[in-house]
């Protein structure tokens, strides 16, 4: 039972009040929580890593809730997203430990939402950035809501570290004009539509 133990936590919130054009009736939000954890695996190669998935879902569930209070709870909370940069002496497949404990707990916590959790995950020197993908959590096909929040913690991720990622945001780009699946039109019923 490999142990990941929390380093630090940060939170990171922002506010899109304007982005030319009309201003918007509210702004947009965007939020992301990260974690820089030990990595159990740098150093070495580790040939079943999968296992440690399970180890990870109480730090999903702790960054799931800190992101949700952070947006001032629930309501309007409809796109999402995940991401990992593993430091050195660790590989890409580090940070994909995170694909089930960050995307299903996620998942858990908004209730319905059928979409894929957008993803992304690098290897990263110390004070990397991070873009991560954002989508509609129930209608992949929403153009409107493809983004991406950027994020970075200073001094992380170090050698034998992983930054683990949640985002998350209350409405699509401001001014969106590209088309595709409106959300007056989502059924969410297959996760793409």
């Amino acid at each position: 039972m490999p142990d990941f133990p929390i380093r630090r936590i940060t939170v990171q919130i922002e506010e899109i009040h304007h982005d030319f054009g009309p201003a918007p009736a509210s702004p947009r939000v965007l939020g992301a929580v990260m974690a820089v954890v030990k990595n159990p695996f740098a150093g070495h190669y580790e040939p079943d890593l999968e296992a440690a998935m399970e180890d990870l879902k109480p730090l999903g569930r702790l960054l799931t809730d800190k992101l949700i209070a952070a947006l001032g709870g629930l309501e309007g909370i409809d796109a999402y997203g995940k991401g990992a940069m593993v430091g050195e002496g660790g590989e890409a497949e580090h940070g994909a430990l995170w694909h089930a404990p960050g995307g299903y707990t996620m998942r858990e916590r908004l209730g319905e939402s059928r979409a894929i959790v957008p993803s992304c995950m690098k290897v990263a020197p110390m004070g990397g950035s991070l873009d991560i993908p954002l989508g509609h959590i129930n209608a992949a096909y929403v153009r409107g809501h493809f983004d991406s929040i950027t994020v970075s913690v200073p001094d992380a991720p170090r050698a034998g570290e992983i930054v683990f990622a949640l985002a998350m945001g209350k409405g699509g780009r401001i001014h969106s004009r590209m088309g595709g699946l409106l959300l007056s039109q989502v059924k969410g019923e297959d996760g793409c539509r």
